[in-house]
């Protein structure tokens, strides 16, 4: 099952997501939303590869990120996400990003998902993964 809140997942920053400044390049907090979320994905049994195999896309619809303190290079970060909506067509995650050392929360946002089919069709997962839908509205916390 689900933990509610996931975390951490963490890294280092590398050298290339920095930019001229120093710091890390606005763009790059997307991408490490999008490495927690498969991390998580992962840590409860749905990978994202067999998500595909069994022919499901989860295309993003929204994202935002609210920056508070930026990273630098050699900084290391810890990411917690939460599950916070959930309905078998689409979901919601929230991210806190913080500093290891510190644990100072120097990021938040969140994202919005939906589930489609390879033609781009949205489905129920309920009807038709039932076992995957009780997977994720057992990590959901509104």
């Amino acid at each position: 099952m689900c933990d509610i809140v996931f975390g951490p997942y963490e890294r280092p920053v590398q050298y290339y997501e920095t930019d001229r400044m120093k710091i890390v390049h606005h763009s790059n907090y997307v991408r490490w939303f999008e490495e927690a979320r498969l991390y998580f994905l992962e840590s409860i049994g749905l990978p994202y590869d067999r998500l595909e195999e069994t022919g499901i896309l989860i295309p993003v619809l929204s994202v935002d990120v609210q920056y508070k303190k930026a990273f630098t290079f050699g900084d290391t970060f810890q990411i917690f996400l939460k599950c916070v909506r959930f309905n078998g067509v689409k979901c919601e995650f929230k991210y806190e990003v913080r500093d290891k050392e510190t644990g100072e929360v120097r990021t938040t946002g969140g994202s919005s998902h939906c589930f489609v089919t390879e033609d781009m069709k949205p489905f129920h997962m309920k009807m038709l993964y039932p076992d995957i839908f009780d997977t994720l509205k057992a990590c959901v916390k509104e």
